[in-house]
């Protein structure tokens, strides 16, 4: 009778233990989530990007214009003020010298410490011919400068923001060259007045990937993710202070040729914002929805932890993450070609769950 006794008592706990186990919003953390604008002089926008300047104002951008690729399509800017996110404002367009107007590209915010908050972006009928350009701000985003063009062969960076590491400003880029898609970086030890860049770390043929995003370790070791048509997001690591890396290798993470960014945190947590997205048998682009935050240690092993959006039959992409100086997590993404959403997460509040083969984790905790 005891044994009985012991095995329905252990029943009776497990059933209790199931009935309170929480079911997993994926939103923990989360404390604001609002679209930067309502109404906009533009029907459709992406690659948006975001800084914090000296006064701890955030700064964000984006272009929009008639359709990605129109020669419509210009740079603006939007900053919060009082609470609230200023209309957006047009700061840079892609008219020439000649008259002539391209489109404009992939902006990518970056405040100098203790300077100007700077606004790289490219010009361009495609992505092969496009010309990199960099516009300042004294006043964090009120007022900007004259564009200046960056030397030839270089377009600053790609899509995600530049990291200083050992006073030299590293720019994850990439350039798509003859239909190949290479990875490389562009180096300014004084930023924007002088550059160097390394070699293509991919041959774009067997490995083919772009826009990369750097991550730092405590070590000195650097990790750039990337883009890719290979269904994993792939890595490289230079442990050189960033002019030297190996060569790309798949992360244990599916992609879906869709832009990804990430962020180093002040205690050394590495955040990554992405498509957790396979696509199905053997193509390399998949849907752009849902819209995931994953964390890890080493950049190697990765736990879930919020997902954005999920709503089937749409496009949530080509995020942007930083830490702002309070220590929240700041990320912007394109919301259905048509919005900008601006996310604040508070990253003590994070629920992680290991991601097991690939596997995006149930919703059960």
């Amino acid at each position: 009778m005891k044994r009985y006794s012991k095995l329905l008592l252990a029943l009776l706990v497990l059933i209790g233990f199931n009935s309170c186990a929480k079911e997993r919003t994926w939103k923990e953390g989360i404390l604001s989530d609002e679209f930067i604008y309502e109404e906009a002089p533009f029907p459709a926008c992406h690659a948006s990007t975001i800084a914090e300047t000296e006064d701890g104002t955030m700064v964000a951008s984006w272009f929009g214009g008639s359709k990605e690729g129109v020669a419509d399509v210009c740079i603006y800017v939007s900053r919060k003020e009082n609470g609230k996110w200023t209309a957006p404002e047009l700061v840079a367009d892609g008219v020439m010298d000649d008259g002539t107007r391209l489109p404009t590209w992939n902006p990518v915010l970056y405040q100098v410490p203790g300077g100007d908050l700077q606004l790289y972006y490219k010009t361009g009928p495609y992505p092969a011919d496009w010309h990199g350009w960099l516009k300042t701000s004294a006043d964090g985003g009120k007022t900007w400068s004259e564009k200046q063009m960056l030397p030839v062969g270089n377009i600053g960076p790609v899509k995600n923001k530049p990291e200083l590491v050992n006073g030299v400003l590293i720019c994850p880029s990439s350039s798509e060259n003859d239909g190949l898609w290479r990875v490389h970086m562009e180096l300014t030890p004084d930023f924007g007045k002088t550059w160097t860049r390394t070699k293509e770390l991919n041959d774009g043929v067997e490995v083919i990937a772009i826009q990369p995003s750097i991550l730092k370790y405590a070590d000195g070791r650097l990790q750039a993710l990337c883009r890719s048509k290979n269904r994993a997001i792939l890595q490289t690591w230079s442990e050189d202070g960033g002019q030297t890396w190996s060569e790309l290798t798949k992360t244990s993470l599916p992609q879906n040729n869709s832009g990804t960014d990430a962020v180093t945190l002040s205690d050394g947590t590495q955040v990554l914002v992405y498509n957790h997205v396979l696509p199905p048998g053997d193509h390399y682009k998949g849907i752009r929805t849902p819209l995931n935050v994953a964390v890890s240690k080493d950049g190697e092993n990765w736990s879930a932890a919020l997902v954005l959006e999920d709503t089937p039959d749409s496009e949530f992409s080509y995020p942007a993450v930083i830490q702002s100086s309070d220590g929240m997590i700041h990320i912007v993404y394109t919301w259905n070609r048509v919005k900008i959403k601006h996310v604040v997460v508070d990253p003590h509040k994070l629920v992680l769950t290991p991601i097991v083969d690939d596997e995006w984790p149930k919703s059960q905790e």
